[in-house]
């Protein structure tokens, strides 16, 4: 049996909205990734989503991962309330339009090419690999804060 994939994933926002950054570290026995972006212009929740897809998608192959996020949006949407959405119709059980569709749609594409366990890890607490992330999380919005 081979080694999972180890992506923890985080994301940063200065303002909500506002100038925002996700982050992912990657991790396959010895080897490391660390992978970092942001948009000026977004929410907390989108970089959150953003991280994971991007980490996902970076993956050459089929895999199992596992997946530590401090986001509960993330855990608890792709894990439970997704399977609502998509037999409401993307729509919240209030019927309002899903908040981010087009990620959740663009994540819930990837996840099944993969084998994945999902956990939740308290941010900013002593899990190193989450601390990595948020670190990558923030570059991204220095890198686009230095655009601005």
């Amino acid at each position: 049996m081979t080694a999972p994939v180890v992506i923890y994933t985080d994301g940063a926002c200065k303002g909500n909205p506002g100038p925002g950054g996700w982050g992912a570290l990657l991790q396959y026995g010895r080897r490391e990734r660390e992978l970092f972006g942001g948009e000026s212009r977004t929410t907390n929740n989108r970089m959150e989503l953003i991280a994971v897809i991007r980490a996902l998608e970076s993956l050459k192959r089929t895999a199992t991962v596992e997946i530590y996020t401090d986001s509960q949006y993330v855990k608890n949407g792709i894990e439970t309330w997704i399977n609502t959405w998509k037999r409401n119709g993307w729509r919240t059980s209030d019927r309002k339009p899903v908040k981010n569709a087009d990620l959740w749609l663009e994540l819930d594409g990837l996840v099944r090419e993969h084998d994945i366990r999902w956990h939740w890890v308290k941010g900013h607490a002593d899990t190193e690999g989450n601390q990595r992330a948020d670190a990558l999380a923030n570059r991204g919005v220095d890198a686009v804060r230095s655009l601005g």
